[in-house]
């Protein structure tokens, strides 16, 4: 039988992540997920490049088209599906769904 439960984790106050922004929060197993505003679209993809397993949160975010850029190879990653959008990833990264709840922003991990 498989165990289908998941965690919330609290990000921070929905007015501390205001569009444009990111928040980096510690998921379970040391994973570390980055949470950004796009342009009022909350979403949540797993901090690491697919390519070399690099620190995706730290890239360029562009709101505008919801997009990270991974800063060690320039692999461009679309926050909504975590599928890379450029060479040289090819491979997706995790997504996880983020809700606002009584003001806060609040991750759901497995």
């Amino acid at each position: 039988m498989t165990d289908h439960t998941s965690t919330s984790i609290e990000v921070c106050a929905a007015a501390d992540l205001p569009s444009g922004e990111m928040r980096l929060v510690d998921g379970p197993d040391g994973v570390k997920i980055g949470v950004f505003n796009c342009d009022g679209a909350l979403h949540a993809i797993e901090d690491r490049c697919s390519h070399d397993d690099g620190p995706l949160a730290e890239g360029e975010f562009d709101a505008s088209t919801c997009t990270v850029e991974c800063p060690r190879h320039g692999s461009l990653f679309d926050l909504t599906s975590g599928r890379p959008k450029t060479l040289p990833a090819y491979q997706p990264v995790r997504t996880y769904p983020v809700t606002i709840e009584d003001e806060t922003v609040k991750l759901e991990v497995p």
